[in-house]
């Protein structure tokens, strides 16, 4: 290295950080800064909606007494037990018996993702993935190396296709990644035939499945539907027995600042996932599971009425606003839940280009689709997120893409 010059950092990098990117979303995150922002970028809760009231209380419960030492220490990587011990009531409410031994915590749903992408893929490995699908699956998957695959719940494809395509790219294929209620970005949810077309799948594979439930209980209308887990469990008889992998988190109705999800899956998988997580972070903080378990034992189940309402209201919205703003040509999902609608352009329509000409003239943000597919198609696509903003402030921002797009 020559006097002077700094050391050439990237030559010293592990190959797998080329696949590390930034994240658009990251970045747009920061125009909510931006008063005079209209955005429909962040897909994040409404702040007025937390019930910061219960979790004072319950930090400062957890700080006194007898249990302020425990709250403060070292503990156990499978997560806080009675925090497990409740999620145990929480799964079998959806339709799946497990044991607080088949619960681990992690630090969110995200960090569930990357350790299940660190447990299952090798470089060259296939993981089959929506198109689109959930960005931050990709980025955490990303480190590992892998190929993508389509994955088309309903599809006539055989399974053998994957696992030839698969084998010409020098890997096998490993899980099936998949969203099924109110996605992000889309905001679909897959229905039971198409649930049971991807168990269906993975078992011909013989491949894991990953459930990504972090929306699951925002449900606003519409018939509760089982999720991919409870389907395998009453195929195969027990959750020891099944092959799908359960995540979680209380980011999306309690508080995603502290950082609470979880995984649900046979013994083998949380056994590994345990040891991940030891040479990771060793166990996410106790403190915070503590607040999770006091406030969610005490009233889930009202938060969660209090959330649906204000997002439902939020939903009808900016779905009337569509009906009203948008101009020909534009189509878009009706979600029964979530934080989202996915918005699809007109051919020849760029999302990118869209978002810097509607922050440069209407100040509007949004989430340009192609981020969210594998392969970087999906040019003609915009994710809207309705969960920050008020009725009026829709409508208002919703009007002014409507000018944009219109413009053309």
């Amino acid at each position: 290295m020559a006097a002077g010059h700094g050391l050439d950092w990237p030559a010293l990098f592990a190959t797998r950080a080329e696949r590390m990117k930034a994240s658009e979303i990251r970045e747009l995150l920061k125009l909510l800064d931006q008063p005079d922002v209209i955005s429909f970028a962040g897909g994040i809760p409404d702040p007025a909606l937390f019930p910061a009231e219960e979790f004072g209380a319950a930090l400062t419960a957890a700080l006194s007494g007898d249990t302020k030492g425990a709250a403060l220490q070292y503990s156990v990587s499978e997560g806080y037990r009675p925090l497990r011990e409740w999620l145990v009531t929480r799964m079998a409410s959806l339709g799946v018996t497990c044991t607080a031994d088949n619960i681990v915590i992690t630090s969110g749903s995200q960090q569930a993702l990357d350790y299940l992408g660190k447990l299952f893929l090798s470089k060259g490995d296939t993981a089959l993935v929506g198109w689109p699908t959930y960005l931050g699956a990709l980025q955490a998957f990303n480190a590992y190396e892998p190929n993508y695959d389509r994955l088309t719940p309903l599809a006539n494809r055989p399974a053998a296709d994957y696992r030839e395509t698969a084998a010409a790219k020098g890997g096998a294929v490993k899980f099936a990644y998949a969203s099924a209620d109110f996605a992000n970005p889309t905001g679909e949810t897959l229905s039971e035939s198409a649930r049971s077309s991807i168990l269906d799948l993975a078992t011909e594979l013989d491949i894991a499945v990953i459930e990504d439930a972090a929306y699951q209980s925002l449900r606003y209308d519409g018939d509760e539907i089982p999720p991919l887990l409870a389907l395998d469990i009453a195929r195969t008889g027990s959750i020891e027995a099944s092959r799908t992998i359960y995540c979680g988190s209380f980011s999306k109705t309690l508080a995603p600042g502290l950082r609470v999800g979880w995984v649900c899956a046979a013994k083998p998988v949380i056994s590994k996932l345990v040891l991940i997580k030891q040479a990771a972070d060793l166990h996410s903080a106790t403190l915070n599971q503590m607040a999770i378990h006091t406030v969610a034992s005490r009233g889930f189940e009202a938060q969660l009425a209090k959330i649906r309402d204000s997002y439902r209201a939020r939903r009808d919205a900016i779905l009337a606003a569509l009906d009203r703003h948008m101009p020909d040509g534009v189509t878009w999902t009706r979600p029964n839940g979530g934080m989202y609608v996915w918005v699809t352009l007109p051919e020849g329509f760029d999302g990118a280009a869209l978002l810097a000409e509607s922050l440069k003239t209407e100040r509007v943000a949004f989430v340009p689709g192609r981020a969210f597919f594998a392969d970087g198609s999906g040019a003609n696509t915009i994710r809207l997120s309705f969960s920050c903003a008020s009725e009026a402030m829709i409508d208002e921002g919703i009007k002014r893409l409507g000018r944009v797009i219109g413009r053309g």
